[in-house]
């Protein structure tokens, strides 16, 4: 039998997290429910690298949160039968922080660094070296006595995970072998995922409910599988409530709407449309008048309101759409409505 690779975490996790999340993370990409452009394109990369016996070339992950990057990334070190390692850009301030981590690997290590444009700059620009020809150099000492000192690396695999694809400098994109851009979830691939979900947790609801769910979920899996959990808690402390009956009440308590949004979505609109007026206003503007970090309603609120058709954004600011209106239970201004 094949040893199956060690996944090595950076620090200590809460054992009964890392005991949900690993019972429904596939363990391969045929059992990876959705991306299916990604994980074809993946499937070639990773059977072309063991066919020729190589390390498979770097990838990166590029697209919002929730949508299977860590476990894609699990998955290639699966398929690759090489030892995953796990850190974060945040993790890595200083060009010292990767140089030790990079040193530590092994042969065939493949290494996962999540939030990737989020690293130092120094760091950034050791990893250009470090990717593209396995070496590092070291500074020793300051000033005019400084001395470089070049350090080998062992050939790895560099598998990079971003929400922001734009923040990462040319150079560093320009190195990675294979970019895969994963895409919001439909609804229907949505309820492959609950239902999957569902039988590993043994969580007994008819199909309607986990339906309902998988519409809920704002096109992310990760989502989906957070408001399972929460009406399988439901069923737990309110065991004589009806299945079906118990999952609205539990996402109707956890401020989930038929729609989707939840309470910080809400926020958004009804100031977009109460306090704005519709709009249109600026991003910093909308970010205050809620108490909420700008870069919080750039990365997660805005993708989904505007795919949803909520808000629209213009040169001049983010604008409410009809559908906005509606969906808050107002009327649309009878003038200067875009939709």
């Amino acid at each position: 039998m094949t040893e199956m690779p060690e996944i090595v975490h950076p620090e200590p996790t809460d054992p009964g997290e890392v005991a949900f999340e690993g019972a429904l993370r596939p363990d391969s990409l045929r059992d990876f429910v959705g991306q299916s452009k990604v994980v074809g394109q993946l499937g070639l990369l990773l059977k072309a690298a063991d066919s020729a016996g190589r390390a498979p070339d770097h990838v990166l992950l590029a697209g919002p949160p929730g949508l299977g990057k860590t476990t894609l990334a699990m998955i290639v070190a699966r398929e690759s039968n090489r030892p995953l390692r796990l850190s974060s850009g945040p993790a890595i301030a200083h060009a010292g922080d990767l140089a030790a981590l990079l040193s530590s690997l092994q042969p065939g290590d493949v290494l996962f660094i999540d939030e990737i444009h989020r690293m130092a700059k120094s760091a950034e620009e050791m990893l250009y070296l470090a990717m593209e020809d396995f070496r590092i150099d070291i500074m020793v000492g300051k000033g005019v006595g400084a001395t470089s000192i070049p350090l080998e690396l062992p050939a790895f695999t560099l598998v990079g995970a971003t929400t922001r694809t734009g923040l990462l400098a040319s150079p560093l994109r320009d190195r990675f072998g294979f970019t895969g851009h994963l895409e919001f979830y439909s609804t229907e691939e949505l309820e492959q995922v609950v239902f999957r979900s569902a039988a590993l947790l043994e969580v007994n609801l008819p199909s309607d409910a986990l339906r309902e769910i998988a519409r809920r979920s704002r096109g992310t899996p990760r989502i989906a599988n957070r408001l399972l959990r929460r009406v399988r808690d439901y069923l737990e402390v309110h065991p004589h409530t009806p299945p079906d009956v118990a999952a609205d009440a539990a996402l109707t308590l956890y401020d989930v709407d038929k729609r989707g949004l939840d309470r910080l979505d809400r926020s958004v609109l009804e100031a977009l449309v109460v306090r704005f007026r519709g709009g249109p206003v600026g991003l910093s503007s909308l970010a205050v008048s809620i108490g909420e970090d700008a870069e919080t309603i750039e990365a997660v609120v805005e993708p989904f309101l505007i795919r949803e058709g909520l808000i629209t954004r213009t040169a001049r600011g983010r604008i409410a759409t009809d559908a906005a209106y509606e969906h808050l239970g107002r009327t649309p201004p009878a003038t200067g409505a875009l939709f």
